[in-house]
């Protein structure tokens, strides 16, 4: 039996920061201490000096980093994304597609499955896929390529289906055709439904709460339609959109871009203020310009993706007309999150970690430094930069 790993340091912990240890056996976190109490004789002791320990991030939307898209439907972007996103504290993600062909989106998924089973040893490990798109409402697409956006046909996603087991989250834009169908078989098959890039009315908001089983809407304020976007279909009265029902209806968590760029410091307080910290979570959103260097990138996969911009720690569409992705990891979104809105670290960490877990259905074995959890740990500087990253108790590779 190998000798335990101990992390000693300040504990960022679900509700406070204290100093004390995490004790490792194998993969799992066997207990958490004191800072005074006795460590087992034989531990191997790893001290975080003034820094900070931290659960490993649980990222719920993103989709390349290094120069890889997941979309591009080969291993080695694959193991560029996951290494990159590792670098900056992510230890668990969900693996985001983009609009794109049906055949595209199969081998994403299959790449998706086989990551799943066979890890990137030196990457974030993969929970499984967020179907992303191609069911999304044409007008609010975003940065997504148009051509490929579709109706939700029963015979296309019902291949997409066969992999259940490896999708964390399915998005549909609830007023598309077929929108309904696709959620209740998605529900069906015990995968969980998100709103996003859609112009659903408040009312088509309530149907999909309460008759399908949306729980989740992605990136809060972006591709979604509010007061304003509807006024211009009926004069009045004025109705409410996906903003509304999101911030209206408690049972919908959401997420936010924290990258300083997509949202100013009023409307992270305000997502925080009506949604608490256990109902929204932080997202990178990132594309496949992460670590890059500024210039042009691709969206999606390489043939038939969207062209976007690097510029300014942000992408956008090349016209400059709007923002594309964020660029960033999720250390920079902590950090970003935390000098807007001045809430305790604990708190903001736990948006990047516990909360996705939750949203994701992995709360019990993700999220906190928690004894019986998998001992997914990560080690920062004062500062808030990432110095070592541990998945399963196992310090990963990271230069």
């Amino acid at each position: 039996m190998t000798s335990p790993l101990v992390f000693r340091g300040q504990l960022i912990l679900p509700d406070r920061i204290e100093r004390g240890a995490v004790i490792v056996r194998e993969d799992r976190i066997a207990d958490v201490i004191g800072i005074n109490d006795a460590l087992p004789p034989d531990a191997i002791v790893l001290d975080a000096g003034d820094g900070y320990l931290a659960p490993g991030f649980v990222e719920l939307h993103v989709h390349g980093g290094a120069g890889g898209d997941f979309m591009d439907g080969t291993e080695e972007a694959f193991r560029l994304a996951l290494r990159a996103h590792a670098r900056h504290g992510t230890t668990r993600l969900a693996v985001t597609t983009t609009v794109a062909t049906h055949e595209q989106i199969l081998a994403t998924l299959e790449l998706t499955r086989q990551f799943r089973h066979a890890p990137e040893p030196n990457g974030s490990r993969v929970m499984g896929a967020h179907f992303y798109g191609p069911y999304f409402r044409y007008e609010a697409r975003g940065a997504h390529p148009g051509g490929p956006i579709r109706p939700a046909i029963k015979d296309e996603y019902l291949q997409y289906l066969e992999y259940a087991d490896d999708l964390v989250t399915a998005t549909i834009a609830p007023e598309i055709e077929g929108a309904k169908e696709f959620a209740l078989a998605c529900k069906a098959k015990g995968v969980r439904t998100n709103v996003g890039h859609s112009w659903a009315t408040f009312d088509q908001m309530t149907e999909a709460v309460n008759e399908w089983g949306v729980r989740h809407v992605d990136h809060l304020f972006c591709a979604m339609s509010d007061k304003s976007k509807l006024r211009q279909f009926q004069m009045y009265p004025m109705q409410g959109g996906v903003l509304e029902a999101t911030l209206y209806y408690d049972e919908l968590t959401t997420e936010v871009i924290a990258d300083g760029k997509h949202l100013d410091a009023g409307l992270l307080k305000l997502a925080l203020k009506i949604k608490g910290p256990d109902r929204l979570a932080l997202v990178t959103d990132c594309s496949r310009a992460l670590d890059m260097p500024d210039g042009s990138y691709m969206i999606g996969p390489q043939i038939g993706g969207e062209p976007l911009i690097k510029r300014d720690g942000v992408g956008m569409l090349p016209d400059g007309s709007a923002l594309a992705s964020s660029v960033m990891g999720m250390d920079h979104m902590i950090r970003t999150f935390l000098n807007l809105t001045s809430r305790p670290l604990w708190e903001v960490i736990r948006m990047a970690s516990l909360t996705p877990a939750r949203i994701a259905g992995r709360d019990r074995e993700l999220g906190s430094l928690e004894r019986g959890k998998q001992a997914d740990v990560i080690v920062f500087d004062r500062a808030l930069n990432v110095r070592r990253v541990f998945i399963d108790g196992v310090e990963l590779k990271t230069s």
